[in-house]
């Protein structure tokens, strides 16, 4: 399920092409059922692209300045590369945060959107001044041990969660580049407020929460669904912020259902 021509990004599926953008500090290997699963038994209900972002997984940082615009215009050259004119962008947190700065720099090549626990609303001073210590802080001990001593992983999941999810994701977060942390950190910290971007836009949407997120909570989502002009709210009870991975058979339920319902608007 990966694209011989570029290491970093996952595909499978031939039918409406559906990007996948994945959090922050994982990497594609996130949605792997979502690849699996969204494009249903004959494999055409979806063609899932799962890229790597940004010094995340295989996908190089480079030496840019931190910007989400950046992430958005390398996923506009993604499309391109793949051939794909037009695409359903789906983003969880971080994810989300790019699916947005992707639909204000990039609005013509959405067919629709998905949004799944993540916000519109710009950072506060205190996660801004937050950010920084820990960009700061993995940088100058070059690792990311920090996220794992904060209990990230824990953080982002439900509590009570099945602790082999939980330790699945403590090992994703530790493959993390200090570099790409950092440099994420502060992409994040400078995005704008996207809710005017959202209401602008006219394509179909989907905004999927878990009900327990305590990271982007259910009032973010309600703001989102409420600016988009058509846009349909997923809560998935008792999951955490991280809700593909915690209950990825609603999540899944809830996209597919999206992209029945995105074919029946263009038809």
């Amino acid at each position: 399920m990966t694209s011989p021509s570029a290491p970093a990004v996952r595909e499978n599926g031939t039918g409406t092409p559906l990007v996948l953008l994945h959090a922050f500090p994982l990497s594609a290997r996130m949605w792997e059922g979502q690849l699996e699963r969204v494009p249903g038994p004959a494999g055409d209900d979806a063609r899932v692209v799962a890229p790597d972002q940004c010094g995340f997984g295989a996908a190089p940082l480079g030496d840019r300045p931190p910007s989400l615009d950046t992430a958005a215009d390398d996923l506009a050259d993604l499309l391109d590369e793949l051939g794909i004119e037009q695409a359903v962008l789906g983003g969880l947190s971080m994810g989300g945060y790019v699916a947005m700065a992707f639909a204000r720099r990039h609005p013509e090549r959405l067919a629709g959107l998905v949004l799944a626990d993540t916000r519109a609303t710009p950072d506060t001073d205190a996660v801004r001044a937050n950010r920084e210590r820990i960009a700061a802080a993995v940088l100058e001990r070059g690792s990311v041990d920090l996220l794992l001593e904060e209990n990230t992983a824990e953080n982002l999941l439900a509590p009570g969660t099945d602790p082999e999810l939980t330790d699945t994701v403590r090992k994703m977060i530790a493959e993390a580049d200090p570099a790409a942390v950092a440099w994420a950190q502060r992409a994040m910290a400078a995005r704008p407020d996207s809710l005017e971007a959202l209401a602008a836009l006219d394509v179909p949407a989907a905004v999927i929460v878990g009900e327990l997120d305590t990271v982007t909570p259910l009032a973010e989502a309600r703001m989102m669904a409420a600016a988009l002009h058509d846009a349909e709210l997923t809560v998935i009870p008792a999951v955490g912020h991280l809700s593909s991975l915690e209950a990825p058979e609603t999540f899944n339920a809830a996209v597919r259902s999206f992209l029945k319902r995105l074919k029946q608007h263009g038809s």
